[in-house]
């Protein structure tokens, strides 16, 4: 029998506030355990919680990017449970009416457009943190964390792949941090993902009993959580067995998940309106105004890529997933004008980004800054230097043994060679050097071209024009 895969995730963005969602307690990481949890946090008698008015406005921002419904009456209510890490009992979070509803993000996996629906949006408080190492068999609880403000965001079950999954995330993650309202740290528990996955025969239109696989923290495991409980489920079932529903957790060293707990259905939790705080409203104008400003969305820039500047799909989708790059692109594309934005994206996809990748820096860490790229790329088009001779110079601007491109160029003796009567005693020399390969490409075999250019180049030490190069060989050849 085929199978298919079901994932829905939810995903907890830690809002980028300065203080927590009810209380004026820091939100800043790495403080000592317990330093930063204030009476309100610590739910002791007599605190009330107080709305925070930048977590609101941060919502409103995620709500307009993806199309939403900005809701502008919403309530929070109390979402019952005991755990260690949770002192009032009950967490405060939003549940019949969140703050925002609906909503789609588009992405590309491979070649092909997909888009996710999104349920809703909504707001809430983080718990503690429950610490079990170098406490000699016991835990320890942490409550830094307790109050925290988040925005879950949680989709229908619309991917049928770990692929689609991944890429759904890395673009939401592109998004809440393009916006400014998340830093998408996810090694400090900033952005974290719960993976719903089931799995039905495929063709059928009834949805397989799910597991939802808690607090995925990076996209590797993510992509692997799901790959093992989607193949976990289809052997228990082949084998005659049952798909409990249930939560367990991803163990990265074993390579498996594992049941932490039988899964609760919205009952269990018995929510409630929370009786301290009074309802959400959010006013038509102040819409409005975050909407005012707001920055220009990926997918808006990608299509101003694609119709003002001529790039792929592709290319236009690859600038902005990260607003560091489009930033980096548009900076240097500054210097060159708006007819070399292909070449210009072809480098800052290839050599610059491999780079940045190898050093593990963004954009806006790369010690060539956007000017001098363009400046670079610039000698590309006017024909100073080849492709491979401009690497040369990237790698001496890349290690700052020059500030500026021309005078890498001449320090190191890069000029290119377009002189159209050197190139072609080059190639009268090479030419009558092997005369066998000559002979063996008038015979039909391609590959000795390939051969004769690599001569003409290295004669040239790679600073002749690979296209004249390629051009007045063939007229040779087929003269």
């Amino acid at each position: 029998m085929q199978w298919e895969i079901v994932v829905g995730l939810e995903t907890h963005a830690q809002l980028a506030t300065r203080s927590k969602i009810f209380s004026g307690a820091s939100t800043a990481f790495g403080a000592e355990p317990n330093a930063q949890a204030c009476a309100v946090d610590l739910a002791l008698p007599g605190v009330l919680p107080v709305m925070n008015r930048e977590a609101v406005r941060c919502a409103i921002e995620f709500g307009l990017a993806i199309g939403a419904t900005v809701a502008p009456f919403s309530v929070f209510a109390r979402k019952n449970y005991f755990y260690p890490d949770l002192p009032k009992g009950y967490q405060i979070s939003q549940f019949a009416l969140p703050v925002v509803q609906g909503g789609t993000i588009s992405f590309l996996v491979g070649d092909q457009m997909k888009t996710v629906r999104l349920t809703r949006a909504h707001l809430e408080e983080d718990a503690g943190k429950s610490l079990h190492e170098d406490f000699a068999g016991q835990s320890g609880i942490d409550l830094n964390r307790a109050g925290t403000p988040l925005l879950e965001i949680v989709t229908e079950p619309d991917m049928r792949s770990a692929d689609e999954a991944v890429a759904y995330a890395k673009t939401l993650h592109t998004l809440v941090t393009w916006l400014g309202v998340c830093d998408g740290n996810m090694q400090e528990g900033s952005f974290r993902c719960d993976a719903n996955v089931s799995v039905r025969p495929k063709g059928s239109d009834t949805y397989g009993t799910r597991c939802e696989i808690k607090n995925l923290n990076s996209f590797k495991f993510l992509h692997a959580a799901i790959q093992y409980e989607a193949q976990r489920q289809i052997e228990l079932i082949e084998d005659g067995g049952v798909v409990r529903q249930e939560t367990r957790l991803y163990d990265p060293d074993r390579n498996e998940t594992r049941s932490m707990r039988s899964k609760e259905d919205s009952e269990d939790y018995r929510y409630f309106p929370d009786p301290d705080l009074p309802p959400l409203v959010i006013s038509p104008s102040w819409i409005q105004e975050v909407a005012a400003t707001m920055p220009e969305l990926p997918g808006q820039k990608q299509q101003r890529y694609q119709s003002e500047l001529g790039l792929s799909e592709y290319d236009a989708i690859t600038l902005t997933a990260s607003k560091a790059m489009a930033d980096y692109f548009e900076a240097a594309l500054a210097t060159l004008g708006h007819s070399h934005a292909k070449p210009l994206a072809n480098w800052l996809l290839g050599e610059f980004s491999a780079t940045l990748n190898r050093e593990d820096l963004t954009p806006a860490q790369s010690p060539v800054p956007p000017a001098l790229m363009g400046s670079l790329v610039a000698r590309v088009v006017d024909g100073t230097l080849n492709n491979k001779t401009a690497k040369v110079v990237f790698s001496a601007l890349w290690a700052g043994e020059f500030a500026e491109v021309d005078a890498c160029i001449k320090g190191k003796g890069l000029e290119q060679i377009s002189d159209s009567g050197a190139v072609e005693k080059m190639i009268d020399e090479v030419l009558a050097a092997h005369p066998g390969p000559v002979a063996e490409y008038k015979a039909g075999k391609e590959a000795s071209f390939n051969f004769l250019v690599g001569q003409v180049m290295r004669a040239a030490r790679g600073k002749a024009n690979p296209a004249q190069v390629n051009q007045i060989l063939k007229d040779k050849l087929a003269g």
